[in-house]
């Protein structure tokens, strides 16, 4: 009694060759007929390769066949297990030793799931290409024994491998994983797959629970215990007198009894069905393993689940959460949709903007992890040399999943990626100036009018009044002069109330009374009309000028923009903006040749082609060589610093209308020039025929339906800074700097008349005081006498006449003639006096 069973595979841990499953059936036939001649009783394959074709041969020789699976996939069964519970769909695997690979390739053959495999120990390289798989797997798993375990986890962290350590799980081969040490995984979700030591036990015959050696191995345990027992079902049969066939010629039809074989097969199921830890499933013995699963914690592992054998069960109270898909998402920087913010916390530079927020609602409602991706070359994406860069370069190579930036649909990009409905339709190309800085004055009103003009009026005003004056002074019918056709008091034109009468006549409240003669009332009504003129010219030129003054920027379109020659504008370079002039010129260029072809080819009787004008405006063309000659800048930062930068709004921006407005949203200097022209669509693209379209699609009608985009609209252009800027609108009226002044001159007159009051007081005490001073030196009979004097009535008679002082006036009365007629009366007292001054008058007394 003998068995066959390849040499190499008992000695080596190596695969059988697989060149073997490359040699026809018939050689494999006579390789199997020289063994068996030689004493061989049955056929055991110990191979990792698919037993198909060994099946054929073991049925078309005409013996038992039995397949002993002794490589690690039960252990890749658990894992497997476990990956189903957590809804996880690939798995990327290290091993410790390279003869391990082979062993799950062809275990993973059998199965319809997407496995990548590392074919060398963990090192450098290793991680490097680990870093670089794309798509980026959903899971990572290390399969290794506990004292190799140790070392390639901590490589791993080293290298920053783990960074989403819930993706990650530890396999071990062996029973000594109570030897790991397991703070590496402690604050981490890292999962550790482990075996129970009832497997070793079994296999070593001893009780549960028991001390599993060092040395022992499961692969070769249970190989050595699967051939043992066929061994004991040969010898049994061999017992029972059953007849076996030997010496077997491949030019013979000697065969297994029907009966042996029968038997042989009873005894094989019966005796591995009743044992724990080995299952055979048709042909095929395969070992049975048990295990549990433990979770990192903080400072602790958890266990969460335990492993029969062919099913993971969840322990009670206990959760095993499923792997979330996750994707690497294109970006580049484009405001503000998408752009680095630091981050003072973390000390680190993080993406923000419009689309980050789109991608993080995306993420939350389609449940998956995402990591933004910034191409390594280009930005949006460019074909160069018929390759594409930027993020549809990464799309196309597969660098990414999706992109979700400012993306515009073309027909070239639609070539190599997929696009989602629009998530943005009112964006386009616009211009961007500064705002005029409005030179404030104090005295603009004064400016209305020219120097000369202002000049003219002062001159008007002086020989206005110095004529009034003149004319009335000696015009024979003035009040002055013809004092009977005027006995009422009138106005007296002196040469200061001439000046103040041409004066105040520029006031709404007139001049006051006017000259009595003809001629003085005629130069005063020419005079008035030129007032009247005057004024209504003023106020017509402040309006005009203070409207000129808040007028909007010099142009007010792209055609004004390209029609003048003051104002210089650009683009980014080699931006999207400069390829769609770039573009226009072409078609112009293109029309224009097609045009001059058809009206040349035309026939001299087509009259309609009788035009004198071209129909389709050359202006594209014109707008690029302008914008070449102002040296298109590197980027949209330095575009907007050089419009800032001149106050003259002499400089023009062309750009993306979106980041425009969010621009000139945060800065009260720049303003929006015309309309938005060249509208397109921003887009999230991803690889062709990916399945997220339709996730997509439906996800952004929902947030669309939830009004989302008008909420994040909102939070990136209309809540900025622009309430803080000063008005510019005309309804606000005319401001305080432009009309200060004339609050300054009423201010002037007011401190004028103030000095004047000061001058007049100063002067009227220093002329008091001097009457003071000569009325002390006077007689006593002179005026306003400090004491009352006593006269005989023959002074009095005599006494001449003297001024008295009544009120505020002055009369002379002559005292001789009064007291005469006093006297007629025989009857004379006296007379007391009491003027409104200060100073008695003299008392008279009989």
């Amino acid at each position: 009694m003998q068995m066959w069973i390849p040499e190499r595979c008992l000695k080596s841990k190596e695969t059988s060759n697989l060149k073997t499953l490359t040699i026809s059936l018939t050689k494999k036939i006579v390789l199997v007929c020289d063994a068996f001649s030689k004493g061989g009783t049955i056929m055991v394959d110990v191979t990792w390769s698919s037993s198909d074709a060994a099946k054929t041969l073991s049925e078309d020789v005409g013996i038992p066949y039995i397949k002993i699976d002794a490589s690690i996939s039960p252990v890749l069964k658990f894992l497997d297990k476990y990956l189903d519970l957590r809804n996880s769909t690939d798995v990327s695997l290290i091993f410790d030793h390279t003869y391990r690979i082979d062993q799950a390739i062809y275990y993973w053959i059998d199965t319809t799931r997407l496995r990548m495999l590392v074919t060398e120990n963990l090192g450098k390289p290793a991680a490097r290409r680990l870093k670089e798989i794309r798509p980026t797997p959903n899971n990572y798993a290390i399969i290794a024994t506990t004292k190799n375990m140790n070392t390639l986890f901590e490589f791993a962290l080293e290298e920053e491998l783990v960074t989403r350590s819930d993706r990650w799980n530890l396999v071990f081969l062996d029973f000594h994983h109570t030897s790991f040490n397991r703070q590496l995984v402690y604050n981490t979700s890292v999962s550790l797959l482990t075996l129970d030591e009832s497997v070793c036990c079994h296999f070593l015959g001893v009780k549960i629970p028991c001390q599993c050696p060092e040395e022992f191995e499961l692969q070769q345990q249970f190989l050595s215990s699967v051939v043992s027992t066929i061994i004991k079902v040969i010898d049994t049969i061999t017992k029972d007198s059953l007849e076996l066939t030997n010496n077997l010629r491949c030019n013979g039809t000697i065969s297994y009894n029907e009966n042996t074989k029968k038997r042989f097969d009873r005894l094989i199921n019966y005796i591995f069905e009743t044992q724990d830890y080995v299952s055979r499933e048709n042909y095929k013995l395969v070992n049975i393993v048990e295990g549990a699963i433990e979770v990192g914690k903080t400072n602790s592992t958890e266990k969460i689940a335990k492993y029969d054998g062919n099913v993971v069960e969840v322990l009670q109270g206990k959760v095993v959460k499923p792997v979330r898909p996750f994707y690497r998402i294109g970006i580049t920087h484009a405001m503000p949709w998408s752009y680095k913010e630091h981050d003072p916390t973390t000390d680190q530079w993080k993406w923000t903007g419009y689309c980050v927020d789109l991608t993080e609602k995306i993420a939350e409602m389609m449940d998956f992890d995402y990591e933004f991706v910034e191409p390594k070359t280009g930005t949006f994406g460019q074909k160069v040399d018929g390759v594409w860069n930027g993020v549809i370069g990464d799309l196309a190579s597969g660098e990414t999943d999706l992109a979700v930036t400012a993306i515009v649909m073309t027909a070239d990009r639609e070539e190599v990626v997929d696009f989602v409905a629009p998530y943005f339709e009112q964006t386009g190309i616009t211009i961007v100036m500064r705002k005029p800085v409005r030179k404030t004055s104090l005295f603009k009103f004064m400016t209305v009018l020219k120097v000369e003009v202002w000049l003219s009026i002062v001159a008007s005003l002086v020989i206005t009044g110095f004529m009034v004056w003149f004319l009335d002074k000696y015009s024979p019918y003035s009040a002055r002069n013809n004092k009977k056709a005027y006995s009422y008091p009138c106005r007296e034109f002196t040469l200061k109330e001439s000046f103040w009468f041409a004066l105040t006549s520029f006031t709404p409240q007139g001049g006051g009374e006017a000259p009595k003669a003809l001629s003085g009332r005629t130069l005063v009504a020419a005079y008035w009309l030129f007032v009247v003129l005057m004024l209504a010219t003023f106020t017509a030129n402040l309006a005009a000028f203070l409207t000129v003054e808040r007028m909007q920027a010099p142009v007010q379109s792209l055609e004004q923009l390209a029609r003048q020659s003051r104002i210089n504008y650009t683009v980014v370079k080699d931006s999207e903006v400069h390829q769609y002039f770039v573009n226009m010129k072409f078609a112009e260029d293109t029309l224009y040749t097609m045009w001059k072809e058809l009206t040349l080819n035309a026939s001299t009787d087509d009259t309609r082609y009788r035009v004198w004008d071209y129909p389709i405006k050359e202006q594209y063309g014109h707008i690029l060589l302008a914008i070449n000659d102002s040296n298109p800048v590197a980027t949209a930062e330095e575009g907007f610093r050089n419009v800032n930068e001149h106050l003259d709004a002499d400089y023009a921006f062309i750009h993306d209308s979106s980041e425009i407005k969010y621009e000139i949203s945060r800065n009260c200097n720049l303003t929006e020039v015309g309309e938005v022209f060249a509208e397109r669509p921003y887009v999230i693209a991803i690889q062709q025929g990916s399945h997220l379209q339709d996730d997509l699609s439906k996800t952004l009608l929902l947030l669309q339906k939830d009004r989302f985009f008008e909420e994040v609209h909102a939070k990136y252009w209309k809540n900025s800074n622009k309430g803080e800027c000063p008005s510019t609108d005309d309804n606000e009226g005319i401001t305080l700097e432009s009309l200060g002044g004339v609050f300054i001159a009423t201010l002037f007159g007011l401190a004028l008349a103030m000095i004047t009051l000061v001058g007049e007081v100063i002067y009227y005490r220093r002329k008091r005081n001097n009457e003071k001073t000569k009325g002390s030196n006077a007689k006593r009979s002179q005026i306003y006498p400090e004491k009352i004097i006593k006269m005989s009535p023959a002074n009095i008679i005599n006494a001449k006449t003297y001024p008295i002082t009544i009120g505020t006036t002055f009369k002379p009365v002559n005292l001789k003639e009064e007291l005469r007629k006093e006297r007629q009366d025989l009857k004379l007292s006296h007379i007391t006096l009491y003027p409104r001054a200060r100073n008695r008058i003299t008392q008279v007394i009989d």
